[in-house]
């Protein structure tokens, strides 16, 4: 179980393992890089969020309740150094048509549906923490709990939220000419 080897990893790391944090690093990075990229839409830029994420969360370690599980409380660090990024930013970037996910190819890429190009150019039209909801949810399947921990909100404030940016997302896709089904 993940879960419990993180708990696990964590308590060897705060009894001095540095391999032990190596090994969570491991772990999560993909993960952690993934979430700020979606979020942050510059691949250089989600780099150095993932990295400052792992910094902060080894000279944070101590403070970790281990009541929640690892990985939510690096998702919530993802979360809020990418929302304070686009803030310090003040400006928000719509997708590049010819954006490429750091996991694929260009001729991967390009031969993606195009439903979903079209859904990623929709979801940089929103609100980041819209997009950030959005991205918890239906792209890390992250569930409402746990979204509620990142965001520190009630469970039933993430379900009402999440209701708010799927209607947002879902008139940015009829404005671009996508039928919804339903």
């Amino acid at each position: 179980m993940i879960e419990s080897n993180d708990a696990s990893l964590v308590k060897q790391c705060l009894e001095g393992d540095v391999k032990a944090f190596e090994r969570l690093v491991d772990r999560h990075q993909k993960t952690v890089f993934n979430v700020a990229l979606r979020i942050i839409n510059d691949y250089a830029e989600a780099e150095d969020i993932a990295q400052t994420v792992f910094i902060r969360a080894y000279e944070k370690l101590a403070s970790f309740d281990p009541k929640h599980k690892f990985f939510s409380w690096l998702y919530r660090m993802a979360v809020n150094e990418s929302l304070n990024t686009l803030k310090q930013r003040k400006r928000i970037t719509e997708l590049d048509e010819s954006f490429v996910s750091g996991d694929k190819t260009p001729e991967e890429h390009y031969e993606e549906n195009e439903m979903t190009r079209q859904i990623e150019i929709a979801l940089m039209r929103l609100d980041p923490e819209q997009r950030a909801l959005i991205v918890l949810k239906h792209f890390q399947n992250l569930p409402y709990e746990e979204i509620g921990f990142i965001f520190d909100i009630p469970e039933k404030t993430v379900k009402s939220r999440l209701y708010s940016a799927r209607q947002v997302l879902r008139t940015v896709l009829l404005k671009q000419g996508i039928v919804a089904n339903g």
